[in-house]
């Protein structure tokens, strides 16, 4: 429940006026039905001629406060029986009628108020909870995401927020409006007769145990239902990303079992949910018709017996109202069973909304305009656990020369690459642009400067233009046209159907890889960043592809700071300098001549092997 506290107490000062208008309209519609039922009395003492009393009009000044009550009512029997005399019983009877009419649309009106005031509420919330959601998704580090599932993270996002929305946002209305009721009409019914609220107050909490009982456990089987449904998300997600490789392995098999023994656990696990919430309202509807047939007895008892305060009219608007009061009380209950069910989904939500960005901003950032030094790695040491992957890591790129990166995989030069963009931070030393710590810049300002291309070419669902124009603002088709010219692919875009309006497909999926490779170097062309991170961006093509990329690079490194990953080592010949990474260190460095003169070197070990090959 503190979860939930929480996350009403973040959202709840956003809606105050509707929050007001909740408790107000609800109050209010619960006095109206009040009087409404008032009126029975009077009505059915006319048509059973039961009430031969005389009333006198008395002061409402005069009346002690525990009084009041019985006051009101000698007023109200007063002027019924003084327009009787006047009018007639007929007359009084219609009267009477139309009044009970205009008292139950003015309740079912202000009803529909406090309703529409928990939808706007409860509507609000729910967005509110999808745009923190994404906002924290996108500004988390890449580390977060290298422990979690992207299904899981996608079943969050849906599943999660919609079992919020129908468990916790949808018993909202049921635990705001119910408490109202439930006060206004046990005080009314103590009003009216103690001895039978007594009895009622006796067995309630007898009730409320029984109920308590049911729904027992309900979070931690609902908690298994998430989990399993984030597994099943998972595994589709892996099936329509690698349908290539199910299908040229005869795997459909294979994967269909494992899916339908995903779905059959799912099954059992909402199986388990169900039939605890299922068991609810059965069981409160028998101890709901329980208790009113015990007041029935008990109230009878008194009246039959002449122990009791009330007449028979009287005891009818107990009974009446009392049967209103059991509606909201199996409401209440049931608000509490989805609230727990609930509260499982707000668990697996907070889990993002609550995790910890390493990454922070600076409160002070330095301004950072361009590159126009140097960058340098001082004393560099990287670990993502408890490993080290980089040790003690020396190296200054000067403006405008290209530094080649190479070693086997594993030694670490992504992750040497991947901190200079802060998707890591260091845990020893520092990285300096233009002597100025990145950790003093703000983030957007320091990956303004970086463009990248890596091995894989990340393409969006979208056309051409968009894919291209990605992450500059107001790019115009002209600037589109010309950086897909410089990267070699103006004339395949061109001939397609619609051109740069062309839809490419997920991943880029209707596209070759040398295609999506171009597409990936004209959108860094466009952003026209001053420092460049190619990550094997020509390791996964064709000789053919390869030139035109090769030559695309080649426009794009024009006058630009570069750092080539790379293991084919025919690539980075005409590096300004080649840096051999091996176990997290730099090992060897020099070009490429150089390197190769160095007998027993690892650089000169892998020329070899590559040419072997």
């Amino acid at each position: 429940m503190n979860k939930l506290w929480g996350v009403l107490k973040r959202f709840l000062p956003r809606y105050k006026k509707e929050a007001f208008g909740v408790f107000f309209f609800g109050a209010l519609s619960t006095v109206l039905s009040l009087f409404s039922f008032a009126l029975f009395v009077p009505i059915l003492e006319i048509l059973f001629k039961t009430q031969n009393n005389v009333y006198e009009l008395v002061a409402l000044s005069d009346v002690p406060t525990s009084e009041l009550f019985n006051a009101l009512k000698n007023n109200f029997y007063y002027y019924v029986t003084d327009f009787i005399v006047t009018y007639g019983q007929v007359k009084a009877l219609i009267v009477l009628s139309l009044a009970l009419i205009l008292f139950t649309f003015l309740k079912v009106m202000t009803f529909f108020l406090s309703s529409l005031c928990i939808c706007f509420f409860q509507t609000g919330v729910l967005r509110d909870v999808r745009n923190e959601l994404i906002t924290k998704i996108l500004y988390l580090p890449i580390g977060f995401f290298s422990d979690e599932r992207k299904g899981d993270i996608m079943s969050r996002m849906s599943n999660d927020v919609m079992d919020i929305d129908a468990s916790i946002l949808g018993s909202l209305e049921m635990l705001v409006k119910n408490p109202i009721i439930i006060v206004i009409y046990f005080i009314v019914l103590a009003l009216v007769s103690w001895e039978l609220t007594v009895f009622v107050l006796i067995m309630l909490p007898f009730a409320g145990y029984i109920m308590g009982t049911v729904g027992k456990n309900l979070k931690k089987v609902s908690l298994e239902v998430g989990e399993e449904q984030g597994a099943i998300i998972s595994q589709l997600e892996e099936s329509l990303s690698g349908m290539r490789i199910i299908k040229a392995f005869n795997a459909e098999e294979k994967m269909k079992n494992r899916f339908f023994d995903q779905a059959n656990r799912i099954r059992l696990a909402v199986l388990k949910v169900i039939s605890r919430q299922s068991l609810a309202h059965p069981m409160s509807e028998f101890i709901g018709t329980s208790i009113i047939a015990s007041v029935i007895c008990y109230g009878g008892y008194l009246i039959l017996n002449s122990k009791g305060t009330f007449d028979a009219s009287v005891f009818i608007y107990y009974i009446l109202i009392f049967y209103s009061i059991i509606n909201p009380i199996k409401e209440l209950s049931r608000a509490g069973y989805n609230i727990r069910k609930g509260l499982a989904s707000l668990e697996r939500i907070d889990k993002i909304l609550s995790a910890k960005n390493p990454i922070k901003e600076p409160e002070h950032p330095k301004r950072l305009n361009g590159l126009k030094d140097a960058i340098e790695y001082k004393n560099v040491s990287f670990k993502y656990a408890n490993t080290w992957v980089l040790k003690n890591i020396n190296l200054r790129i000067e403006q405008g020369k290209t530094i080649a990166l190479v070693g086997q995989s594993g030694s670490g030069k992504s992750t040497l690459v991947d901190l200079l963009p802060r998707f890591w931070d260091v845990n020893e030393g520092e990285i300096c642009i233009d002597g100025i710590n990145i950790k003093d810049v703000t983030l957007h300002d320091l990956r303004s400067l970086m463009g990248n291309v890596n091995q894989e070419a990340i393409l969006f669902n979208d056309s051409f233009f968009n894919n291209i124009a990605f992450g500059v603002e107001n790019a115009t088709m002209e600037q589109v046209i010309e950086a897909a010219k410089i990267a070699n692919a103006h004339d395949f875009i061109t001939a397609t159907e619609q051109g740069y309006h062309s839809n490419i497909g997920d991943r880029g999926c209707k596209l070759s890889g040398g295609q999506r490779q171009r597409i990936s170097i004209a959108r860094a062309i466009l952003k026209n960043p001053p420092i460049l991170i190619l990550d094997e961006a020509t390791s996964a093509l064709d000789t053919t592809s390869e030139k035109l990329v090769q030559e695309a690079l080649e426009n794009l490194m024009k006058s630009r700071t570069t750092i080539v990953i790379a293991h084919r080592l025919s690539t980075v010949k005409n590096a300004d300098e080649i840096c051999v990474i091996d176990k997290g260190e730099i090992v060897e460095r020099g070009t490429h001549t150089e390197l190769l003169q160095i007998e027993n070197g690892v650089y000169k070990k892998l020329q070899q092997s590559q040419s072997l090959k």
